[in-house]
């Protein structure tokens, strides 16, 4: 089910859902791309224009961070749970084994992907990689890149690259790719490598996942989720006052007897 939420396409989904879709893409080699909207990434479209389209031409826009799963529920979209990235990303690796689909990873340091490959391979003892590339390339290498993608013959792409980067690639050569399914993974190939680690089960229940990504890496993490988390608090808090509103307004209009405020009634 597609829905608008605070101007933003979403589509609400279940895990199992959203892996028929892929699993019957990559079937039927038909295209279709997936985008995981999170936080920062909805406060940034507002800004980023390309990022924004990237979003909006997407086949499908899955509820990956706790924050959109709780706004939606506010403003009343029947979202009942969230398909994160990183899960969705170790999900579909089961099903190309299964299946016999064969990924391409796309993006990381060259040592975070190989060993993000290495540990895929031993988890999926079936699994057949269609190709590697880290996302340490140029602007001038990117037609190698693409070719290298195209010739893998690779049923998925799964892209590690960060925003906007991997949606400005995305942009410029989706259709030349020649991949059924598409999937941006942010940080997924860094906590496939066990170089980072995810929040444990209860934070990340409560919404404290960005608090946990704070605490490994202040640095370069406290900045972004201030900023982000506080716009989106504003944004939805303004969306769902004026929902409140309406809501009111339109219940004090049906309370009124029948011809009040009609002139002449």
């Amino acid at each position: 089910m597609r829905a608008s939420f605070l101007g933003c396409p979403i589509d609400i989904l279940t895990m199992a859902e959203t892996i028929d879709l892929a699993r019957k893409a990559m079937r039927d080699r038909r295209r279709l791309q997936h985008v995981a909207l999170n936080v920062a990434k909805f406060v940034n479209m507002r800004s980023d224009p390309v990022l924004a389209a990237d979003v909006a031409n997407s086949d499908v826009v899955g509820i990956d961070g706790m924050g959109i799963l709780w706004g939606a529920r506010a403003l009343g979209l029947p979202a009942r749970s969230r398909v994160t990235g990183v899960d969705l990303l170790g999900e579909l690796l089961a099903v190309c084994a299964q299946d016999r689909f064969r990924p391409y990873f796309l993006g990381a340091t060259p040592a975070v992907l190989q060993k993000a490959a290495q540990r895929a391979r031993d988890k999926h003892p079936s699994l057949v990689l269609a190709g590697l590339k880290d996302g340490y390339f140029t602007s001038e290498q990117e037609s190698d890149v693409v070719r290298d993608i195209r010739s893998s013959g690779a049923d998925c792409l799964f892209i590690g690259m960060p925003t906007p980067r991997k949606e400005r690639f995305l942009a410029a050569h989706r259709d030349e790719l020649g991949v059924s399914f598409i999937m941006g993974v942010g940080g997924a190939f860094d906590v496939l490598a066990g170089e980072v680690h995810r929040a444990p089960v209860q934070m990340q229940q409560f919404g404290l996942e960005w608090l946990y990504r704070v605490y490994q890496e202040p640095g370069r993490m406290w900045w972004r989720y201030t900023r982000t988390n506080t716009l989106f608090a504003g944004v939805l808090t303004q969306a769902v006052l004026r929902q409140a509103l309406r809501r009111a307004f339109s219940e004090a209009q049906n309370a009124l007897p029948r011809g009040t405020g009609r002139i002449g009634g």
